[in-house]
């Protein structure tokens, strides 16, 4: 049993004649008993403690999709052998096949996304957010699409056990898209009807780059370089004669990078570059 006194013992009252005075009256005092044993109690108690672990910030493990095995070993050569790759230093470049890899390229991106507001409250938690939207989102674009999420990974080396998470370190999309009526480059402002048209011709197809990024621990390599070859290449396989790619006016290294790799300016306006491969 506990019990909890409330004293109310001051009151204040203003006069007509603007003077303040104080009356102290005496108030009985209010006692509140508590049964600390009682069923009510306990109930409340519980409820309270339940409510205060729900409220607990999520580990990674909730955030991670279903059905993905984080500890995946990468997979021997012959059971990884693709059609289009390209072999580079201690690094392949080629489409991913695995969940896995997916997933890893998410989170590449997701670190790229806050890698200069690290300091940021619940930055980790926007990062895992970020990855899972985006893990979502390469699997829409690349099942039934002409879309592909292109990876580097390291090679396999002898004696050496990788899990698929640590061995991609470089990623980006291609995707083959097709020009709007009156479109020159891709995002072009034309004047146009109130409904515009996709032209389906062979010339109006091209292929466009986004989301290339490469782990901090694995830069300065080439990675960037050789999966953008990569990727001029696979469009060029797929029949596209141009390959664009929009870069943000304040990034001087992307757009030395591109350049560096082939690419042209096309419009300085929204910074969109091309390379012909035809």
């Amino acid at each position: 049993m506990s019990t909890i006194s409330i004293h109310r013992t001051e009151l204040l009252r203003i006069t007509h004649n603007r003077f303040r005075q104080r009356h102290r009256r005496t108030i009985p005092p209010w006692r509140m008993t508590i049964n600390s044993r009682s069923s009510d109690t306990s109930k409340k108690e519980d409820l309270s403690v339940q409510i205060s672990k729900s409220s607990a910030i999520p580990q990674v493990d909730q955030l991670r999709p279903d059905g993905l095995r984080f500890d995946r070993l990468q997979p021997p050569e012959p059971e990884s052998v693709h059609q289009d790759r390209l072999e580079f230093g201690r690094f392949v470049a080629r489409e991913a096949m695995l969940d896995e890899e997916y997933w890893t390229a998410a989170w590449l991106r997701a670190e790229s996304h806050w890698e200069d507001r690290g300091n940021e409250r619940y930055v980790d938690n926007f990062k895992r957010k970020f990855a899972e939207q985006e893990f979502n989102a390469i699997k829409r674009r690349c099942i039934g699409q002409k879309c592909s999420c292109i990876v580097a990974v390291k090679k396999e080396e002898r004696h050496i056990k990788r899990s698929v998470i640590k061995s991609v370190v470089g990623t980006l999309d291609l995707s083959i898209r097709f020009f709007l009526q009156g479109e020159t480059f891709p995002g072009e402002k034309v004047k146009s009807q109130l409904f515009c048209s996709i032209n389906r011709e062979g010339s109006s197809r091209y292929g466009y780059i986004a989301n290339l990024c490469v782990a901090k621990s694995a830069r300065r390599q080439g990675i960037a370089c050789n999966m953008l070859r990569f990727a001029v290449e696979s469009a060029r396989l797929s029949g596209v004669e141009q390959v664009y790619v929009h870069v943000h006016r304040n990034n001087s290294v992307a757009q030395e990078l591109y350049q560096k790799t082939g690419f042209e300016v096309k419009n300085l306006k929204f910074i969109t570059l091309k390379i012909d491969v035809s």
